[in-house]
This record gives structure tokens, C-alpha cells and sequence, in this order.
């Protein structure tokens, strides 16, 4: 990140301090608690709005309570003397469902920083009513997050959106996808290169979103190679499923830590949709989560897709143990999940992670011998 971008970092989220960390908003999971807890790290959090968004003023309003009881300083929510403060937590929309009249009246009313725009039903141009209108009819700065799995959605949600930060997700991402990506590890380069090559001021980084890597990361060294592609930080959402902040079922989080060898032990599915009753989403995606008896039976042709369901229903009833690898309950998880030892404070994940980023790249290289 140069200077001139470090110095935009401040202005656009006073409270941050760089590489940026991110918590993606997971559905159902991604609540007020976890969001203001990584902001309050100096991250920035971001709660789920989903497709259906009944419950989001709720969670709004829960983050303005908490983000009164932490110690964020009045000049980093002010944008400008006089006006309300900026709420500093994003909201997420998975833009196949999500309704953007009843969208606007809550960014209006509660002020996130940030709204971050994923899966339109059929492209990009879903999109631009959703950023013309928070951009004329909002009052306030908000920022304009954009996810996206593919070279060519970078170039063309760029041109068109303008967007203040792209969100670049590699296959390795647990939860939602394309179903055909490539890893951050090609994916980032290759999105950098490009922008670079369309636009002669970007080759300096001048006037570029923000991007963000996504898919893989659960630690420091996995930001620390994410910065060292080109990245001006990353986002994550397996790492804070084991955080007491998450939103999530003991059962699930057990799996979580108890999981390893993600390429292995996980798959890119839309079964855990199905099994669910879930159809909204794209044909181009589906979800990656650990494997279990869900997946199992239906890829053996052992049950049909109803009865698949019906057993999913009834796992539910178990609780606790309806997760594991001879359980029902979908687990979405990405292929870091073996990295995952420990449930840890969603704050804590934050300072750690950049703690260890930053030593990462400090540590000398020792020559090779000749």
C-alpha cells in the first residue's frame, strides 16, 4: 500500500489502521456483536443482510449500542462537523434477493460505512441501480464494496461501478462462490495486472479501488502472501467462525476446530442449498463446506433429493449433533480450515493476524548459495 493510499485508508474509515482485515458478511452468522468487535480491532466488520432483510434494522440498531460502549473516538465517526456520526461496520447484501427499496431507508437512517454487493441475479448491470442510488440518494459517503470470483467481473464491475474496494475471492473461500474460480494465488495477480494495463494511472495505484483477497486466509502468513500478490488486505469469514462473537451453533463450531486438511475434507456443492430449500442463488455458484452424509448420500445416489431433505430436517432435531462428518447440518467452511485451532476473541483474531502479517514480511530472507 503506498502513502497516497494509506492516507485514503484513513480518510474513507478513520478508525482503521492498515493492511485491512475484513469479516465477511456471513449469513446468519455475521451479526452486530462480531462486526463491531473486529472494527473495534481496527478492522472493519461487516454484518449480514442477506436476501432477506426482516431482520436487519434489528441488528443495526444493536450495533449502535455497542459501538457506544467501545472506544471509538467521536472525530473517526464524523464525516462532517455537524452531521451524525458514520456507524464504522458495513452491511452485505446478496444482491439476487435483496431488496434495494428497503435497503435505502436503513443506510439512510443508520449510516453504515460500507455496503458490500454480491451475487447479482444476472450481472453486473443488477448492480448499478444499487450504486447510482446509494451514491444520489444517500446522504452521507458511503462506501461501495464489491465481491467478485472472476477476471472479467473485475474489469467490468470496475468500469461500470466504480467501486471503493474490490473484494477479489479465490476458490479456496468456504460458504459461496462461482463454482469454476482459480485461488487468490493467480486470481489477484492476474485481477492487478489487468486493471493496470486498462488504465495507465492505475499502474501507480493511482485512483484504484482498494483490493481485497479472499478464499484461504485464516492467519498471518496467509495475509502476508496476500500482500505480497498485491493485496491491500484481505477479508475473512471461516476464521471468525470460531470466535464466541459468531453467530453459530456449538456443533458447528466444534467441526470447525475439530476439521483439517480442507482440500481434502471439504467440497463445492449446491447440495447444502438444496438439502436447505435454498434455489435463489446464480447457476454459476455454489458453496464450499465439509463434507458430511448430506453430500455423501446424495453423490451415491443413496436417497433422492426429498428424501435428502426430510433427513436434513429431521437432523436438525439433534441439535449439537447433527454436525460432523456422519451428520446432516451444512458446514460451510473454506479450505483453511485445518489452520483453525482455537476459538479466540474476534478482536484478538484481528491484532493477531496483522501482528503477525507484519513479521512475516519483516523477517530477512537468507541468500541461497551459489
Amino acid at each position: 500500500m503506498t502513502v497516497a493510499q494509506f492516507s485514503r485508508l484513513e480518510k474513507d474509515y478513520p478508525w482503521i489502521t492498515g493492511p485491512i482485515i475484513a469479516s465477511a458478511p456471513m449469513l446468519n452468522i455475521a451479526t452486530a456483536k462480531l462486526a463491531v468487535a473486529v472494527s473495534s480491532a481496527r478492522g472493519i466488520g461487516f454484518i449480514a443482510g442477506g436476501y432477506d432483510l426482516s431482520n436487519l434494522e434489528e441488528q443495526l440498531i444493536q450495533a449502535q449500542a455497542l459501538v457506544n460502549k467501545v472506544s471509538f473516538q467521536q472525530s473517526q465517526l464524523q464525516q462532517n462537523p455537524g452531521e451524525p456520526p458514520v456507524l464504522p461496520v458495513g452491511v452485505g447484501f446478496l444482491n439476487w434477493g435483496a431488496s434495494l427499496d428497503a435497503t435505502l431507508p436503513l443506510i439512510q437512517k443508520y449510516r453504515p460505512c460500507a455496503v458490500w454487493l454480491f451475487a447479482p441475479k444476472t450481472g453486473v448491470d443488477d448492480l448499478v441501480p444499487w450504486v447510482r442510488a446509494i451514491r444520489s440518494e444517500v446522504s452521507y459517503d458511503v462506501k461501495i464494496w464489491v465481491q467478485l470470483c472472476c477476471l472479467e467481473d473485475a474489469i467490468e464491475y470496475t468500469e461500470k461501478l466504480l467501486p471503493d474496494v474490490l473484494v477479489v475471492q479465490g476458490c479456496d473461500a468456504g460458504g459461496h462462490g462461482f463454482a469454476r474460480s482459480a485461488s487468490i494465488v493467480t486470481l489477484l495477480p492476474e485481477v492487478l495486472d489487468q486493471l493496470r494495463s486498462t488504465n495507465p494511472s492505475q499502474a501507480q495505484n493511482i485512483g484504484r479501488p482498494f483490493v481485497v483477497a479472499a478464499g484461504g486466509i485464516t492467519d498471518g502468513r496467509g495475509l502476508a502472501a496476500a500482500m505480497v500478490l498485491g493485496a491491500d488486505g484481505c477479508a475473512m469469514g471461516t476464521r471468525f467462525l470460531a470466535s464466541p462473537e459468531a453467530q453459530i451453533a456449538q456443533g458447528y463450531q466444534s467441526e470447525i476446530l475439530r476439521a483439517s486438511d480442507g482440500g481434502v475434507n471439504t467440497v463445492r456443492s449446491t447440495v447444502y442449498d438444496r438439502v436447505r430449500g435454498i434455489y435463489g442463488w446464480p447457476t454459476k455458484y455454489d458453496g464450499r463446506g465439509l463434507i458430511n452424509r448430506s453430500y455423501e448420500d446424495i453423490v451415491n445416489q443413496k436417497v433422492t433429493e426429498e428424501e435428502n431433505k426430510r433427513l436434513y430436517e429431521k437432523e436438525k432435531l439433534k441439535g449439537d449433533d447433527g454436525w460432523g462428518p456422519q451428520g446432516r447440518m451444512t458446514t460451510y467452511a473454506g479450505t483453511g480450515v485445518g489452520l483453525i485451532r482455537a476459538v479466540m476473541p474476534a478482536a484478538r483474531i484481528v491484532t493477531k493476524m496483522r501482528r503477525d502479517a507484519m513479521e512475516s514480511l519483516q523477517r530477512p530472507i537468507l541468500p541461497a548459495k551459489l
